[in-house]
């Protein structure tokens, strides 16, 4: 059973995201992942060899927009999820200043796009910590 990120770190998600993961035949993973899933974050139009990626994960919502608590079973190929920056100082040096409503981006396994986002809801992003305790 899935411990959500909120009970965990004690603060809300950064954001939202409406999120479709590409199908194999567009690169995709050969099977959905599972909730706990740890992939790193891109902005759409970003070069990575230049920029990186970022610990940014997600928690993936049923369709009404609650936590998926079984960790057993894939998620949805599309829908919704609740996103986590996990370095809190970049919260402050770089996602306050990028993430917006309409931002699109990518979930990455490694150098590989293996889905797409759009953020849809700014959450705990301007409030939550920027720095570690």
């Amino acid at each position: 059973m899935w411990v959500s990120y909120e009970e965990i770190r004690n603060h809300p998600p950064d954001f939202r995201v409406n999120y479709r993961f590409y199908l194999t035949e567009e690169g995709g993973r050969r099977n959905l992942p599972f909730q706990g899933y740890r992939s790193d974050f891109s902005y759409e139009g970003d070069d990575i060899k230049e920029t990186g990626i970022y610990m940014i994960h997600p928690e993936f919502e049923d369709e009404l927009g609650e936590v998926i608590f079984e960790d057993n079973i894939q998620v949805p190929q599309r829908g919704t999820a609740r996103m986590w920056v996990l370095i809190p100082e970049m919260r402050s040096e770089i996602h306050k200043h990028r993430i917006k409503i309409g931002v699109k981006g990518y979930f990455m396994e490694g150098s590989k796009k293996v889905g797409e986002m759009e953020v849809i809801e700014i959450m705990g992003l301007y409030t939550n910590p920027e720095e570690d305790k």
